[in-house]
Parts: C-alpha cells; sequence; structure tokens
C-alpha cells in the first residue's frame, strides 16, 4: 500500500516507525523483514506446476 509521507506507524508492540520520505509502501502481505515497510518479499514467491517443474519450465533436478 503507498501512502503519502512523512508516515509514523504505531505498531502492535506500541512502538513508532517514521519515514520521511515523500512516499512510502506499507507492507500487508505480512511477509516483509522490514515492516512496516514494503520489501518486494511478495515478489519472491512463485508457484511451482504440479509436475515439480518450476514455472520456466526447468525442473528442480537442472539445478
Amino acid at each position: 500500500m503507498l501512502v503519502e509521507g512523512p508516515v509514523e506507524v504505531v505498531m502492535e508492540d506500541g512502538t513508532v516507525a517514521r519515514s520521511d520520505r515523500f512516499t512510502v509502501a506499507l507492507c500487508t502481505c505480512r511477509r516483509s523483514r522490514s515492516r512496516p515497510w514494503c520489501d518486494t518479499s511478495h515478489r519472491r514467491r512463485t508457484r511451482s506446476s504440479t509436475d515439480g517443474s518450476s514455472p520456466d519450465g526447468s525442473s528442480p533436478a537442472d539445478g
């Protein structure tokens, strides 16, 4: 989620995360290691086909 900055986010534990950037990306998928900021971890998830090959058609044994 893109938010116009500056931004202050109060986390569940009460800590405050701040950013002075003009626009910030907030993580909504909960995969980011830099939460609450998005680190594009959601893009790294790939699906494999039912035969075990990767989306590009290679098999895991192709290495």
